[in-house]
């Protein structure tokens, strides 16, 4: 402020200085007055230039000057540089907080306070088939339909979540999300979706699991208990003794089979993937699940007109075959599981053809070919549950312990091999094994 005084004062008694010399005393307050309104309009210009500036705001063109404006747009230029600098900052935490949002494995919608998405993330356009840049400023309610959800938003209480069937959700692969809202901020809401599939699947896998353990264990404990109730009360012939003996370990072979495909199923799970020292034929794997298969077929047709009919490689083909790595016991019984279910669920007169196929790449195929009465899609996903079973009744008379496809799956992986299973209702399924080429040797590819 000083200097601005200084400065003032020069351009009077200068201008002053010129009039007395031209006009003398005159001539000297005419000069003052001129030198004051030149000093006024050269400092006004001088403000009008800072003052353009401030209104750009753009750092590469600040106006040089010097006093007071001067130091009003040095000032001014450091507070916007700083100003820069905090909202670069601001910007880079934001789009760190958004690369977190777009990792998390959760869906995350941002709404306004009408409902309208302000942002989403690629899980939450996943879950509800958003597009980022179309739906933006669109209401949740008009792009999700489901009737629960507008329920609960219509409801305004958040403090539970609600459970959605996702968009991609089929018969056979069910699709389950769990949507959150949490309000925050002036009015606004956040938006959170969860993939629960595998957690309901899980829930209701251990639900039917003990339902079913209990069952399996409950009918013939009950059925013991009435025979040695009747043993133990009624008098009772030796034909009739022996008879009510025969259904009692009947019974408790099958509480035994249970137990032991329990503990068959703990000791795969809890036991690390075999070696690859032990190798075995595929003709000698072959031929004992063969004899197996044609056992069980001739006891279960014995009484039928028609026996199965059963179709194997032949003995020749499959000692071209080579061998195989991995616990012969073990791959006997998950490969001998699945001819007795075909022969099981196919009727007298029935076809089970069983093949042994080598692929390009080194890997083989083991199938199993029924023309039973076929599983519905539904019921695909599940086959592999402990206990699952399609058909209850059914299975009663078929046998089994609904443990032998949970076997075969953990037998399977053990090996490094994966089941597939196809099937068409009325016309019968195909179950195939497919083996990894490192756990076969001493074949050739085929040409």
């Amino acid at each position: 402020m000083l200097w601005r005084i200084t400065y003032f004062l020069l351009w009077q008694v200068v201008g002053g200085g010129l009039g007395w010399w031209k006009g003398g005393p005159w001539g000297a307050a005419l000069g003052a007055a001129l030198a004051g309104w030149v000093w006024f309009v050269w400092d006004l210009l001088r403000g009008a230039r800072v003052l353009r500036w401030l209104r750009t705001g753009d750092l590469a063109e600040v106006p040089s000057a010097r006093g007071m404006w001067g130091e009003a747009a040095d000032r001014a230029r450091r507070l916007l540089r700083r100003q820069e600098a905090e909202i670069r900052d601001s910007q880079s935490r934001l789009q760190e907080i958004l690369a977190a949002l777009q990792a998390t494995p959760n869906g995350v919608v941002l709404l306004d306070a009408q409902a309208r998405i302000e942002w989403c993330n690629q899980m939450a356009a996943s879950h509800f088939g958003f597009d980022a840049q179309r739906d933006m400023m669109q209401s949740i309610g008009n792009l999700v339909r489901d009737p629960e959800f507008t329920a609960y938003l219509a409801a305004q209480d958040f403090t539970h979540d609600v459970v959605l069937e996702g968009r991609l959700s089929t018969p056979s692969r069910p699709v389950r999300l769990s949507v959150h809202l949490h309000p925050y901020g002036d009015g606004r809401t956040l938006l959170l979706s969860r993939d629960v599939t595998a957690l309901e699947q899980a829930e209701a896998m251990r639900r039917d699991f003990v339902a079913n353990v209990s069952h399996e264990i409950r009918t013939p404990l009950t059925v013991l208990m009435g025979f040695v109730e009747t043993l133990q009360t009624l008098p009772l012939s030796a034909d009739e003794r022996s008879r009510y003996l025969g259904m009692m370990a009947q019974q408790a072979l099958r509480m035994q089979s249970v137990v032991q495909d329990l503990l068959t199923l703990s000791r795969l799970e809890g036991s690390p993937p075999p070696g690859m020292a032990e190798w075995t034929p595929v003709f000698a794997l072959m031929h004992r699940c063969e004899e197996d298969g044609r056992a069980l077929s001739g006891l279960l047709t014995q009484n039928q007109p028609r026996p199965h009919t059963m179709v194997f490689p032949s003995a020749e083909a499959l000692r071209a075959e080579g061998e195989i790595a991995g616990v012969a016991a073990e791959l006997q019984s998950a490969l001998s599981n699945l001819i007795s279910n075909a022969v099981r669920y196919t009727p007298a007169g029935g076809t089970i053809t069983v093949g042994w196929q080598r692929l390009a790449d080194g890997r083989a195929v083991f199938s199993v070919q029924d023309t039973g009465p076929g599983i519905a899609p539904e019921h695909i996903p599940r086959l592999t549950e402990r206990f699952y079973r399609v058909d209850r009744s059914r299975s009663r008379e078929t046998g089994g312990t609904g443990l032998g496809l949970a076997i075969v799956k953990h037998v399977l992986q053990r090996h490094g091999a994966t089941l597939g299973i196809a099937s068409t209702l009325g016309k019968g399924s195909v179950f195939s094994v497919t083996f990894p080429a490192n756990r076969l040797r001493g074949f050739s590819l085929p040409g």
